[in-house]
């Protein structure tokens, strides 16, 4: 029996039978994980993401492939970007045009119902992105896959309508998630063929993690997939419980209630500093903290007003103030984890009297007023926006900060809508790779371009990237397309904020991830 974490599950963490049932069914020898989080997810189904989605479902579907580890000079396991080996999947071959792919699945991939993965399941789960046009589809079309088909029992094959550079590293994602068709095709009925009803409210993939129970409002209960084709998890059960109150989440972490808890608020990273009942952990964001300008409203339709807004941003002043020193100035949007980023064409130190400059020749020698939106999807984006404010008012540009939801704050993100003129926002690429990154937020059809902002000739670098499988030419196309971006201005490039995980002391194997969501197979308590 293994040793380590037996979980205390206090009044404040499980209330009522229903808990106290679930914890007697459990095993004495099973080890489970508490996880503390905001609120419930509000969905299963990577394709229709809800809050708390992709922190589930990251956990049950797996693909055919994945990143490749390596250990840094701090001792600690990070994702290698620059190495993609089999998972799903055994070994691939491709065609001379680089425009078919056939994968080799692994024998004796289980989903926990019995079910043995086959081509069938690949194709049905790329089929059902397909149909949903939404997340899964928005990849296979950045990815420059066009159809899905079984070779043999073990054999799928990929058809793309172009070479793509960016394939494979899609393939390590959630989505399309792979699902036991099998189970999943059970619930479907004439309405609902995808069976879209049943996955809102149950998992069928072959990771390591399925769904057992499913209380809203209080908690989801996962257990470890009995069939996984690896080594099983260290947590034979995970309880994701739903703590609206981020103190609450801190007392219970504090107290041995919670062994983890997501995403704290860089107060609660100062506040946990030195307590030996908590270990922190970090590691290098991804994702921007920007100030987004739509170039159709006036005056973001000058790119002189854009520069100007940049030259007035003191980044390291903001990144002292509002993350305490835990963040990176943002040079580029390519992160500076991903291979390819190039901080050279970036120009805009603070220069105050530059900006002043630029917003005279652009017809605002006396001041302009502007709205800022944000939001409550990120703990920073409010004293952002007010910080940001107060730097632009220094130059003479009046903005008045107003709060919308985050609901609002995505809806009219939407490609169909993109109506804010200036708003605040967090976001990022979940695939380590330049060209991703930029057709993501910056290319007239990205789904996080979410400012309107379009330019044809970035567009046409992105897309010539895109269907480029050398390295360097791909890198040279990049640097040209983060130049024309960097020059055009469409965002205020602020900085890149570490990403803090908080767990228990005893808790080891944390291994950050483009989409900033902890593994839990990846995770133990130290013996």
């Amino acid at each position: 029996m293994r040793t380590g974490i037996r979980t205390r599950f206090g009044t404040a963490l499980l209330a009522g039978a229903a808990s106290l049932a679930i914890m007697a069914a459990t095993p004495s020898s099973a080890e489970t994980l508490v996880v503390a989080a905001a609120a419930v997810p509000e969905g299963f189904d990577g394709d229709a993401l809800r809050p708390g989605t992709q922190n589930v479902v990251t956990q049950v579907y797996e693909n055919l492939v994945r990143y490749g580890r390596t250990v840094g000079e701090d001792g600690r396991t990070y994702l290698d970007p620059g190495v993609i080996e089999g998972h799903l999947a055994e070994s691939w071959e491709v065609s001379e045009d680089g425009m078919r792919w056939v994968f080799t699945l692994r024998d004796g991939v289980m989903s926990p119902y019995g079910n043995e993965l086959t081509a069938d399941d690949v194709v049905w789960s790329w089929n059902k992105s397909f149909d949903q046009q939404r997340t899964g589809n928005f990849i296979a079309r950045v990815s420059n896959v066009e159809s899905v088909e079984a070779v043999s029992d073990n054999q799928v094959a990929f058809n793309l309508n172009a070479p793509s550079s960016i394939f494979l590293s899609a393939l390590t994602l959630y989505v399309p998630g792979i699902y036991d068709s099998t189970e999943v095709r059970s619930h479907a009925t004439d309405e609902d063929p995808w069976a879209l009803d049943w996955l809102a409210t149950n998992t069928a993939g072959f990771g390591a993690y399925h769904l057992d129970t499913l209380r809203p409002d209080e908690m989801a209960v996962f257990v470890a997939n009995p069939n996984y084709f690896r080594d099983p998890p260290y947590f034979d059960r995970v309880i994701y419980r739903e703590v609206p109150s981020a103190a609450s989440r801190a007392t219970l972490l504090l107290t041995g209630d919670a062994q983890w808890i997501d995403r704290p608020a860089i107060q609660q990273v100062v506040d946990f500093d030195g307590d030996d009942r908590v270990q922190v952990l970090d590691a290098p964001g991804r994702s921007m903290m920007a100030a987004r300008m739509n170039p159709n409203f006036p005056p973001f339709d000058d790119v002189r007003v854009r520069q100007a807004m940049n030259y007035a941003v003191d980044r390291q002043e903001i990144i002292d103030s509002v993350l305490r020193g835990t963040g990176d100035v943002a040079r580029s949007i390519v992160p500076p984890i991903v291979d390819g980023y190039d901080p050279s064409h970036f120009g805009y130190d603070y220069n105050p009297d530059r900006a002043r400059e630029l917003l005279a020749e652009a017809g605002y020698g006396d001041g302009v007023e502007v709205e800022l939106l944000y939001s409550d999807l990120w703990w920073w984006l409010e004293p952002f926006a007010i910080q940001l404010a107060d730097q632009l008012g220094d130059v003479g540009i009046t903005v008045s900060p107003a709060r919308i939801t985050g609901s609002d704050m995505r809806s009219r993100g939407a490609p169909a809508v993109q109506d804010m003129p200036f708003f605040v926002f967090e976001d990022g690429p979940i695939v380590l790779d330049p060209v991703y990154s930029h057709y993501l937020m910056t290319h007239t059809e990205g789904v996080s371009n979410r400012a309107g902002y379009s330019n044809a000739e970035l567009d046409a670098l992105i897309d010539e990237a895109r269907q480029t499988l050398d390295r360097d030419t791909r890198l040279g196309l990049m640097s040209s397309a983060q130049e024309t971006w960097m020059n055009d201005a469409p965002w205020i490039v602020v900085a890149y904020p570490r990403t803090f995980e908080a767990m228990a002391p005893n808790v080891e194997g944390w291994v950050p991830h483009p989409d900033e969501h902890e593994r839990w197979y990846d995770l133990r308590v130290a013996q």
